[in-house]
C-alpha cells in the first residue's frame, strides 16, 4: 500500500515498526506535544535511539533539529506518505463469519490507509445483509464485483479449503495484493502480493516467550 519506489531498499523490519511509531506520535500529538527527539521514541517504544534515527532517516523529507528533535507533525505526514496512508486504499473482504466480521467492524484500518468496500459469502443468512457497515455480496460475484470496483486488495478470511479458489478469483478480478488469514499456501502469479498471518506460528512464539519469561524468573 505503500511507494513502491520509495521503500524497495528499505528493510521489512523498518517498515514493519513505522506503524508502531505512527502510533506512538499521534497519541503525543493527542497530548498537544509537538516536538520530540529521537531518545523519547527509542526509550518509550523500548528500542535503541540509534535504531529510532535509522529508521526515520529512510524518511526523506523529515530531519530532525539539533537539540530540538523532530517536528512530531512532519514525522506523522512523512510516515504517512512513505506507507501510502495518505491514499487510502480500497479493499474487499472474502469470508464475513467469525474473523471477517470482526475485521469488519474495525474502523481503525482507515487509520492505516485501508478502506473496505465490499464483503463475500457463500452463506445465504449473510448476503445482502451489511457487517460493520459494508455490505455482504454472494461470493460467486468475487471476479466480477472487484473488477468492476476496481479493487487491488482482497482480504481472505475463509477456510482453508476455500482459500485458493477465493485467491483465484481474487486475482481473476485484478486484485493484486492478498492478505492471507487462511490456514492455507496460496500459490499465486509472482507479480501478486502476498502477506500471511499465520496465527498458529503467531501463537508459538507467544507461547515460547512466555515460557521463557516464567522459566526466568524461577
Amino acid at each position: 500500500m505503500g511507494n513502491n519506489r520509495e521503500i524497495t531498499n528499505v528493510s521489512k523490519a523498518t517498515i514493519g515498526r513505522m506503524p508502531a511509531y505512527l502510533r506512538y506520535l499521534k497519541e503525543k500529538q493527542l497530548q498537544g506535544e509537538r516536538i520530540i527527539s529521537s531518545t523519547a521514541i527509542a526509550e518509550d517504544l523500548r528500542l535503541s535511539a540509534v535504531q529510532v534515527r535509522k529508521d526515520l532517516s529512510v524518511i526523506g523529507s523529515v530531519a530532525g533539529k539539533p537539540k530540538l528533535g523532530f517536528g512530531i507533525g512532519e514525522l506523522i505526514e512523512g510516515i504517512n506518505r512513505f506507507l501510502g496512508y495518505d491514499n487510502v486504499t480500497d479493499a474487499v473482504l472474502v469470508g464475513a463469519g467469525g474473523l471477517g466480521s470482526a475485521l469488519l467492524g474495525y474502523s481503525g484500518f482507515k487509520n492505516y490507509g485501508l478502506n473496505i468496500v465490499a464483503a463475500f459469502d457463500s452463506d445465504p443468512a449473510l448476503i445482502g445483509k451489511e457487517v460493520g457497515g459494508v455490505k455482504v455480496f454472494d461470493a460467486s460475484q468475487i471476479s466480477r464485483l472487484v473488477r468492476r470496483l476496481n479493487v487491488r486488495i482482497g482480504i481472505i478470511t475463509v477456510p482453508k479449503a476455500a482459500a485458493q479458489q477465493v485467491a483465484d478469483e481474487l486475482v481473476g478480478g485484478g486484485v493484486r495484493a492478498i492478505w492471507n488469514f487462511a490456514a492455507a499456501h496460496l500459490i499465486l502469479p509472482e507479480n501478486i502480493a502476498v502477506k500471511n498471518e499465520d496465527m498458529a506460528a503467531s501463537l508459538a512464539i507467544l507461547s515460547k516467550r512466555l515460557a521463557e519469561i516464567l522459566y526466568s524468573e524461577k
